[in-house]
């Protein structure tokens, strides 16, 4: 009698938990639809008023959230892109028209000038070398400086008193609030629709781990300035709903002290969730509206006494209790819902090099410095395809200085690297990895917050375009990555969040991500590192494969002598910065200069 397979019948109880959260978010979504189309039978015009400035803001939250909760970008300036958004219509309809023709120009102007001011706000915070510091200090620089325009822009802009007074789309207070909401719960499912696709796992990878995005050939700047460029337009469209259905645009409008309550309505709604900053900031901005005119001098220290007791009681904000309740709808035997169905692709089998074979990576001269110490000198190696060349030595040798300059052309160095007969020099790490050239690190470098089967699709992403609207049923990855998966029992594990795995699982994970590259040259760092005897040997056979079998190359940073005579084709022996030895295993393990080096100094 033949064995079920065990994906196929975790399967349907793994989907469970996904099918009745759709269902749930659904139905939210319908129950948010009529009572939106439904509302001004019920409510009054202060309600709908303050309620329709509460949606407009709330779509600006979602803006916050994805840069913040979903991709680690702290940011206080979508009140700058806002207000652009606001005074570029207001302008229009002020000091040009109202005509139908001039309403949708000032609908595009105020979608077109904040995408452009956002590609211009993208730029100068995600350079390649900028930290997420630097692009916070921006984001609070540029609404200082859009307010300090409009204060200067004269009868254009209404200086301090702002424009008022002029006609824009005829709707009404019940139409505003129509359109504002449906624009919300729009917002709101194509956002939800977008982080659980696996284009949007994108942006939790960017945030838990930017380097390891690098080196698996995501371009991480362009990603995060395209990212600032189309939410911009959101809170632009935002603006152009606002400056319509109020009436009035003000200064304040475009200041950071508005960006900085768009961040504090995000957090406590609970950042990360989508759901949870709209409802935190339409029942906050709700709440305050009615409380400053029934408590005129105390509202405020109302509104922050809940602020503290939100704090004190649901730290991770309103969405915490809605989190907790998805959280048990995802638990199964799998410790996760994202089971999928694993796939081998075609394997690539390179040519095993010869004496005759081009080198695939040819180092030549390398210097490396930090001012006046000297890190490496005189390196000249060449690798060809099929090789598996360790790279040994004691502490302080310039083992992983070596890596890094193999792996990142912006690093400053003397000589010269190439890769299949292209220099890497000024390239970035995600262009090295184009070249075909995959890393390891010593420390798992892995997405603590995605699981397993989505830090593999994380590894495909350069290469297979990820979904923008669903999260694969399917997982295909060459076959040396399955067969990693495989011997380390993490085939089974697909749904399991990273973050529970133990510091072997990491390791085979991370390099299975690295093989799931379909790379040509592997850097390996200690892959070993921490591992149990049946783990290091499982790596040691892998590796065998991808280099004996599959014409791969690799080179390999090891302090465990013994490995590496059992599964290298070359050693290279460093020692203070320089090359001493470059030999076979016998040559190298025998060899009197190793000995005595290794009798001086510890491992690394």
């Amino acid at each position: 009698m033949p064995v079920p397979d065990a994906n196929a019948l975790a399967a349907p109880r793994a989907r469970r938990p996904l099918i009745i959260r759709s269902y749930l978010l659904a139905g939210l979504a319908v129950v948010a639809f009529l009572l939106v189309v439904f509302g001004p039978l019920f409510l009054d015009r202060f309600s709908l008023n303050v309620l329709t400035r509460s949606m407009i803001y709330a779509l600006l939250a979602i803006t916050v959230d994805l840069l913040w909760g979903y991709t680690g970008i702290l940011t206080f300036g979508q009140a700058a892109f806002f207000g652009v958004g606001a005074y570029a219509s207001a302008m229009v309809l002020s000091h040009v028209g109202g005509s139908p023709a001039l309403i949708a120009l000032s609908f595009a102007l105020a979608i077109v000038v904040p995408v452009l001011l956002g590609l211009l706000v993208g730029w100068l915070s995600f350079y390649y070398g900028s930290t997420p510091l630097y692009a916070t200090v921006i984001s609070l620089v540029v609404p200082i400086v859009i307010t300090q325009v409009v204060y200067s822009g004269g009868t254009w802009t209404g200086s301090s008193s702002g424009l008022v007074g002029y006609w824009g789309l005829p709707l009404g207070l019940s139409g505003f609030f129509r359109l504002s909401g449906l624009c919300l719960v729009a917002a709101a499912i194509a956002a939800c629709i977008f982080v659980r696709s696996d284009a949007g796992k994108v942006l939790i990878a960017i945030r838990d781990n930017d380097t390891r995005c690098a080196y698996l050939g995501l371009n991480t700047q362009r990603i995060r300035i395209l990212l600032t460029a189309a939410l911009a337009g959101v809170a632009g469209l935002a603006g152009f709903l606002f400056a319509n259905a109020s009436g009035v645009v003000a200064p304040e409008n475009t200041g950071f002290v508005f960006g900085t309550e768009l961040v504090v309505w995000t957090a406590l709604g609970g950042r990360g969730t989508i759901i949870g900053p709209i409802l935190g900031t339409i029942g906050i901005d709700f709440l305050s509206a009615n409380l400053s005119g029934q408590l005129p001098f105390l509202y405020q220290l109302v509104i922050g006494a809940l602020f503290v007791v939100m704090i004190i009681f649901l730290p991770n904000g309103l969405a915490a209790i809605a989190t907790a309740v998805f959280s048990r709808l995802r638990s199964d035997e799998n410790g996760g819902s994202d089971v999928p169905q694993l796939k081998a692709l075609p394997g690539t089998n390179l040519n095993t090099g010869t004496p005759d074979t081009p080198p695939l990576l040819k180092i030549e001269g390398l210097r490396k410095s930090y001012g006046s110490q000297v890190v490496l000198q005189g390196i000249d190696v060449e690798i060809r395809p099929g090789e598996l060349v360790s790279l040994v030595g004691p502490n302080g040798a310039g083992k992983t200085t070596l890596m890094r300059c193999l792996s990142d052309g912006r690093e400053p160095i003397e000589g010269h690297i190439s890769v299949a007969g292209q220099k890497i020099a000024g390239l970035v790490p995600n262009r090295i990895v184009a070249l075909g050239v995959g890393r390891k690190f010593q420390v798992a470098s892995v997405f603590d917050s995605l699981t397993v089967a989505d830090c593999l699709r994380m590894a495909r992403a350069s290469l297979d375009r990820p979904n923008w609207f669903s999260h694969s049923s399917d997982l295909a990855l060459p076959e040396p990555a399955v067969e990693i998966l495989s011997l380390t029992g993490l085939s089974s594990l697909m749904g399991q969040k990273v973050s529970l795995l133990s510091h072997g699982q990491k390791q085979a994970l991370e390099l299975a991500m690295v093989v799931a590259l379909e790379p040509r040259l592997i850097l390996l760092d200690e892959p070993t590192a921490g591992l149990t005897k049946t783990e290091r040997t499982t790596i040691g056979t892998v590796l065998q494969r991808l280099t004996g079998d599959l014409g791969l190359a690799a080179i390999l940073v090891e302090h465990d002598l013994e490995f590496v005579r059992d599964i290298s084709s070359r050693i290279v022996v460093l020692h203070q910065g320089k090359l001493v030895l470059d030999g076979s295993v016998e040559d190298v393990v025998h060899s009197q200069t190793v000995k005595e080096i290794y009798s001086g100094g510890g491992h690394d």
